[in-house]
């Protein structure tokens, strides 16, 4: 264990001044004033997927002999609800004898300093880790001839998210097709790949299904540049619908099929559906 005589004067500003030990989450007490409040839909997300290796230590202020919790409630909370018992210990980083001020500065500013992994990041390590889920998103795209990029380039895909969202809310085959019909029409121009482009691809077909066809709408819509597209979209607003709504309209075009728009903003539009994708 090192000591004072171990370390240099520099060294020991770095280290903090803490002990760990494993406390019953009842003898926790949180819920401080300076706290976000808690997330019921946080926690139910979280316990869907529980994993016991991303539970962080729990920072504890032991003040008076009491134990407050100023950064992990959420995951006391989780632990409590995926064990059934509010017994079971987790693991703290016990700091002695903060004024209750300096838990609040320490909290603001717990995230000032902290990278977060970007979507490609968590992908890769998705990737590496053997996850069903990004593997085959990554079959999918690539049986394209596309990569997944941490740049926007050509006939590579930034928008990770987006690939995942599509997944994940409409599946393999919505998401095989939303990639298929976007490289036959813009043939991997990059703007083509972006999140609300695809995302609005993929809107349209499940909102039109078998009443789409893929060959017009590469005719049709392929003759209009992305930009273009773009324009449109960000003129009509409505996050990634807007896109789709464009292309519509051009898909509509001198078409005697045409399709309604307003079955876009249909009974099966969601918050998701509706709102604003970043091309992250």
């Amino acid at each position: 264990m090192y000591g004072e005589g171990f370390l240099t004067e520099q060294q020991l500003k770095c280290v903090p001044d803490v002990s760990f030990e494993l406390i019953p989450i009842r003898n926790l007490v949180s819920n401080q004033e300076y706290q976000r409040m808690l997330s019921e839909t946080h926690i139910k997300n979280t316990l869907k997927e529980f994993d016991v290796y991303q539970i962080n230590p729990v920072k504890v202020s032991r003040r008076e002999g009491v134990n407050y919790v100023f950064d992990g409630q959420h995951t006391i909370e989780i632990v409590a609800a995926e064990s059934g018992s509010r017994d079971t210990p987790v693991w703290c980083m016990i700091y002695n004898e903060l004024k209750y001020t300096e838990e609040a500065h320490i909290f603001a500013d717990q995230q000032k300093n902290v990278k977060g992994l970007t979507p490609y990041e968590t992908f890769v390590a998705h990737i590496e880790a053997g996850d069903a889920k990004q593997k085959m998103i990554q079959t999918i795209v690539e049986s394209y001839g596309l990569v997944i990029s941490s740049t926007q380039k050509p006939n590579a895909i930034y928008a990770v998210k987006a690939l995942e969202r599509i997944y994940g809310k409409y599946g393999r085959s919505v998401l095989d097709s939303t990639i298929r019909l976007a490289v036959a029409t813009w043939e991997g121009e990059k703007n083509s790949l972006s999140a609300n482009m695809l995302s609005g691809i993929a809107k349209i077909l499940v909102t039109y299904g078998d009443s789409i066809n893929e060959a017009v709408f590469k005719d049709k819509v392929g003759q209009v540049s992305v930009k273009q597209i773009i324009r449109t979209a960000k003129e009509r607003g409505h996050g990634h619908i807007g896109y789709a709504e464009a292309m519509m309209l051009e898909y509509n075009s001198k078409n005697k099929h045409r399709l309604s728009i307003r079955q876009l903003y249909g009974k099966r539009s969601s918050v998701y559906e509706s709102s604003e994708e970043e091309d992250e």
